[in-house]
């Protein structure tokens, strides 16, 4: 019983984008004396700071932050580099007497770390990954996220359609061991979590609320260049591939090629950001523990305050 008591506490904030969560984790690290560990799978990347809606210096507030802006964009980044990164982080954190706090819209990141699921060396064929992107660049992603669908529904209700470095590791890994992804992961999760967690998470309780944020929020990202960037991402898409699938910057690709107008790749930007936002709710409802917050109806900064303090305290 002792054991279970003795592990280390983290606090995580999830839910959908354009719900506040850098707001609440920067306002409960400067009342807990927090550092805050990014669990969003696009603001690792240097260079790709709006269309990520990464947390400016200023929004940082001085507050600690790690695994945030720190891997050039041409480089790959997966949840277990994610999961090793972050163990190794928490020791040191709670060492200094501070709170970890896990913060990020890329849930299977937070739930793997959570739930202490370990992955093992990854097992590859050069071969059958490059028959597989030679078919995503002849078919499209879609044909190769329907085959995932019916291999391994569970774990490809987890992945972006577009993802396509992780539908094909999951192609690639049946292909080699004739194993589902989920299965793997499952197979890979302990008994008992490695850490005492409070998962929070964000959202409006009316949709359209959220929608309205969402919308504001690419509006605001026009204005403070999410062009430039976008157009870098669009020049390098050959190097730069798991940006070039990030929502943010494909859409405005077809601008950049003359083949639509701004406004219309704008359009298809907010109706993106709305479906990965439902995704999101869809992937944290399936979390049994987590609280929820309604940033529309309730101060949301208080109320996890209070929920932080009792969890510490128990």
């Amino acid at each position: 019983m002792d054991a279970l008591f003795d592990r280390p506490r983290v606090v995580a904030i999830g839910g959908p984008t354009a719900t506040g969560k850098t707001a609440l984790s920067v306002g409960l690290a400067k009342r807990f004396g927090g550092e805050i560990i990014n669990a969003d799978s696009m603001q690792v990347y240097r260079e790709l700071s709006v269309g990520t809606a990464k947390a400016t210096e200023e929004e940082r507030s001085g507050i600690q932050h790690h695994l945030l802006d720190f891997l050039p964009p041409e480089e790959s980044y997966s949840v277990a580099d994610f999961v090793e990164a972050a163990t190794e982080l928490i020791p040191q954190i709670t060492a200094l007497g501070h709170l970890p706090l896990v913060v990020g819209g890329t849930g299977l990141y937070i739930t793997s770390l959570l739930n202490g699921i370990t992955f093992a060396p990854e097992r590859s064929d050069p071969a059958i990954r490059k028959t597989l992107q030679q078919e995503a660049e002849e078919k499209g992603a879609g044909e190769l996220y329907d085959r995932l669908k019916k291999i391994d529904p569970e774990y490809a209700a987890k992945v972006h359609p577009h993802n396509l470095p992780r539908i094909i590791r999951a192609l690639e890994l049946f292909q080699i061991t004739g194993r589902r992804m989920s299965e793997q992961q499952q197979s890979s999760r302990p008994e008992i979590p490695p850490y005492r967690s409070l998962c929070l998470c964000l959202t409006c309780r009316d949709r359209g609320t959220l929608y309205r944020r969402i919308d504001q929020r690419v509006d605001t990202m026009l204005e403070q260049g999410i062009l430039p960037e976008a157009k870098m991402v669009w020049q390098h898409k050959g190097q730069y591939q798991t940006a070039a699938q990030a929502i943010g910057y494909k859409e405005f690709f077809p601008y950049f090629e003359g083949t639509q107008s701004l406004e219309e790749c704008t359009v298809r930007l907010k109706q993106a950001t709305r479906q990965y936002a439902k995704r999101q709710l869809t992937w944290f409802r399936h979390q049994n523990e987590a609280v929820w917050l309604y940033t529309d109806e309730e101060d949301v900064l208080a109320r996890a305050t209070e929920l932080v303090h009792d969890f510490l305290q128990n």
